[in-house]
């Protein structure tokens, strides 16, 4: 037996995975576990619940990788310092502390993390080889060309390649400062939300916008070839010597300073949103097309943290000459720790790999389960009350007639998903033929903005019926936008078509209006019978109730909080919100039967324990 530890951590979203033998045993990210969102500390949490999970310690341990070189980031750190000198100062005298205390000192902190057990060599893997072995190793292609795009690793932070059997091969690169995942997030900053956090909220408020700027980005901050290589012209940026992420020279060219976070969103904020998204496409369909141009192969992989821009991924599909693509659901630095896993036991062991359908990523099923005596448990000694179906068909005949009386659920089921999405076992649950449960859920559930889009899961026997993709089309981690199909859609009158921004969201443009967004749009996930049987059937369930195969699916927790982890989280957050069942496992509970109600005051309090993002 060969145990392979992979770890990413000190920069973003720290997280862990381990591989037994090539096989994906367990992953899962640190914050789920202290609570704190995007948890960049080393995840002591995440590789314990590995091991345990592999009835391992460390010292059974065979190798242990990190996720990218960290002599050669702060190389790059000191050359871009040095560069800008005086201006970087400030960012230096910030940054040099942290890497002086902990980051040149990963070795001791990575062996302290394993109890001093493991006493054999560590492996360095380069960051965006951690991305493209995440992207291949679990997909279910033989061959495939690999984008792996980001804000930045050591110094690339696009890498185009080809992965065939069990070997990856990096053929290009852009390097720092030259960047579409900065360049996303420059935007992100200039129109109020936070980075590495708000790009969700930016690539969500798009559609409220046009692309009035489009021109501006490609004709001053952007020099973008045919195959998608691009210089970007840093006058207007400071990243590079500041602590913020946009110059004076990107204010004027914009009209104006930043919009302050939390203040109200303007017409200009849409505009800028739509428009760097629209560049963000065009990049990204241009470095696809020259992919297939360079390899020659039907097949293509993505990873990095621009692979979870669904929108981008939905036009790479339909638009571009790839005949399927797949995505690793823990896109970002998270997934890292599997693709050095998985890299030091294809590429660097040489051990065997074969294709499997779907794939190798278990559903990204990955994290914690809890039995339903541990269930149980907590909820006696929370004194809840609850009632306890005697088979999942029950269960399935209880919560589907619930959703259709158009209650919002908080279902809690099986292993916890690796990755920022909720695929239907930390979910919140609705019915997405309501009209007002896009507001009442984005307000009441989740404690977040109004414009925010939610996402429909749909059986994917019928994905055609309800959207434009094809037949049984898999979409089964929630990365690919398309269409509603246009029998689906409702006719508007002229006064719809003369609203614009936030005010598009009181139309229902479609029979399923919570997930239809104002471009008539959803981030589409399938549900089949293998991944997710449960949610399958509950699903199948509600469509022979109500005639519709479609739900609303958004990750169980409130904004700022780390998706629920453990029953407990799952019973905390129910209280503390609006939600009106929680079914963990097959215990059913009701808000209203609840003993235990809590105040406004307590409500403020459990949402002060989120920074807000």
């Amino acid at each position: 037996m060969t145990a392979i530890l992979g770890i990413s951590a000190f920069y973003h979203d720290s997280a862990a995975a381990l591989v037994v033998d090539g096989e994906i045993v367990a992953a899962a990210q640190e914050e789920r576990f202290t609570r704190k969102k995007h948890d960049d500390r080393f995840p002591q949490h995440a590789v314990d619940f590995c091991l345990e999970q592999a009835g391992l310690t460390s010292d059974k341990l065979d190798y242990v990788g990190f996720y990218e070189k960290p002599l050669v980031k702060f190389e790059r750190l000191l050359q871009t310092y040095l560069a800008y000198v005086p201006a970087g100062y400030l960012s230096f005298r910030q940054a040099l502390p942290v890497w002086m205390k902990q980051k040149l000192h990963l070795p001791k902190e990575i062996r302290k993390g394993l109890k001093g057990e493991y006493k054999r060599r560590l492996v360095y893997n380069d960051h965006h080889e951690s991305h493209a072995a995440s992207a291949f190793f679990p997909s279910p292609f033989d061959e495939a060309a690999i984008l792996t795009l980001d804000g930045v690793g050591e110094w690339s932070t696009s890498c185009l390649g080809i992965g065939r059997g069990n070997q990856i091969e990096l053929l290009d690169e852009i390097r720092f400062p030259h960047s579409l995942g900065l360049l996303y997030s420059a935007f992100t900053y200039y129109c109020g939300f936070r980075v590495n956090s708000g790009e969700y909220k930016l690539m969500g408020l798009a559609p409220y916008g046009q692309p009035v700027y489009k021109d501006q980005i490609l004709d001053h901050l952007l020099d973008l070839k045919d195959d998608g290589s691009f210089w970007m012209d840093m006058r207007y940026f400071n990243f590079c010597q500041g602590l913020t992420m946009t110059s004076a020279a990107f204010d004027e060219l914009f009209d104006g300073p930043p919009r302050q976070p939390e203040s109200e969103l303007t017409q200009r904020e849409m505009d800028l949103a739509a428009s760097v998204q629209a560049v963000t496409e065009e990049v990204m369909l241009r470095m696809a097309r020259h992919a297939h141009e360079k390899t020659g192969v039907p097949n293509l992989v993505l990873a990095g943290g621009v692979a979870l821009n669904c929108v981008a991924n939905g036009r790479i599909l339909r638009e571009g000459p790839f005949e399927h693509i797949w995505i690793q659901p823990a896109a970002g630095d998270a997934g890292g720790a599997l693709g050095t896993a998985l890299f030091i036991w294809h590429q660097l062991l040489g051990k065997p790999r074969t294709a499997a359908t779907p794939d190798h990523q278990r559903g990204s099923l990955l994290g914690p389960a809890f039995e339903t005596d541990q269930i149980k448990s907590v909820l006696d000694q929370r004194e809840a009350v609850y009632e306890t179906c005697a088979s999942d068909a029950e269960l399935c005949e209880r919560v589907a007639d619930l959703i259709a009386d158009e209650k919002v659920i908080g279902w809690y089921q099986g292993a916890m998903e690796f990755g920022p999405r909720a695929l239907g076992c930390r979910s919140i649950l609705g019915d997405a033929r309501s009209q007002n449960m896009q507001s009442v859920m984005n307000l009441k559930i989740k404690f977040r903005e109004s414009f925010r889009p939610f996402a429909p899961i749909v059986l994917k026997e019928q994905v055609s019926d309800y959207f434009d993709m094809r037949p049984q089309e898999e979409s089964p981690y929630m990365l690919l936008v398309a269409s509603v199909a246009a029998d689906k859609l409702n006719e508007l009158d002229e006064e719809y078509e003369q609203a614009t921004g936030i005010d598009k969201l009181h139309y229902a443009r479609s029979c399923i209006p919570a997930v239809t967004h104002v471009d008539n749009s959803a981030r589409v996930q399938t549900v089949d019978e293998h991944r997710n049987p449960l949610l399958h059937q509950l699903m199948t369930c509600f469509s022979e109730k109500t005639g519709c195969p479609v739900l609303i699916n958004t990750s169980f927790n409130v904004r700022s909080e780390p998706i629920v982890c453990t029953p407990e989280d799952a019973y905390r957050c129910f209280l503390n919100t609006d939600m009106d069942v929680l079914v963990l496992g097959r215990h059913v509970l009701l808000k209203e039967q609840q003993s235990e109600q809590l105040s406004e005051a307590d409500r403020q309090a459990y949402l002060a324990d989120f920074q807000l993002d």
